[in-house]
């Protein structure tokens, strides 16, 4: 038993604390993580509505919110309309949120989703082999990635918030 609670705290040791030593967090914001040193990102797709592939570079200059989520998570239900209320900000003129579902679950449950949530300005994306959630080292959903104008991951939120909270805003408006 000493053996495997040794072997959980290394593994604890090993995946958060080069996280937690190369970050910091925003006042009075749980779950937002904010890198000190930014990430570049390279050229990752996933697949829309129709099944065609979406580049992030169709998205340059833009500030990028990719939130992985899924139908079957109570948090995502509970932030997207949040989420989406973030979107059409009037105070944002740049910012363009891409609500990406790693559910693996078919296009008529996401639309049933978003249907029942009162979800009516985001598109469909989806990526079903969950190769993003790897590539982003995702832990769980929901999980937000904040990617800059030039391309670099500057923040991750892991776990929901709320979207309108004016210091997230306001926070978030120096980047757009």
């Amino acid at each position: 038993m000493k053996l495997l609670t040794l072997k959980f705290l290394i593994v604890l040791l090993v995946f958060f604390i080069p996280n937690v030593l190369n970050s910091k967090e925003l006042d009075g914001l749980k779950n937002l993580v904010i890198y000190n040193d930014q990430k570049k990102i390279s050229e990752i797709s996933f697949k829309n509505e129709d099944d065609k592939t979406v580049s992030l570079s169709e998205f340059k200059n833009k500030l990028l919110i990719l939130n992985f989520w899924a139908t079957w998570c109570e948090p995502c239900k509970e932030e997207m309309p949040s989420l989406q209320n973030l979107q059409k900000n009037p105070s944002f003129n740049n910012l363009k949120i891409l609500p990406i579902n790693i559910g693996q679950e078919d296009k008529n449950s996401i639309k049933k989703f978003f249907s029942d949530v009162k979800i009516n300005s985001f598109e469909i994306f989806y990526d079903s082999d969950v190769k993003l959630a790897k590539k982003f080292s995702l832990r769980g959903i929901p999980t937000s990635i904040l990617i800059n104008k030039d391309g670099y991951e500057f923040a991750k939120i892991i776990g929901s918030i709320d979207f309108e909270d004016p210091k997230f805003v306001n926070w978030l408006l120096n980047y757009d």
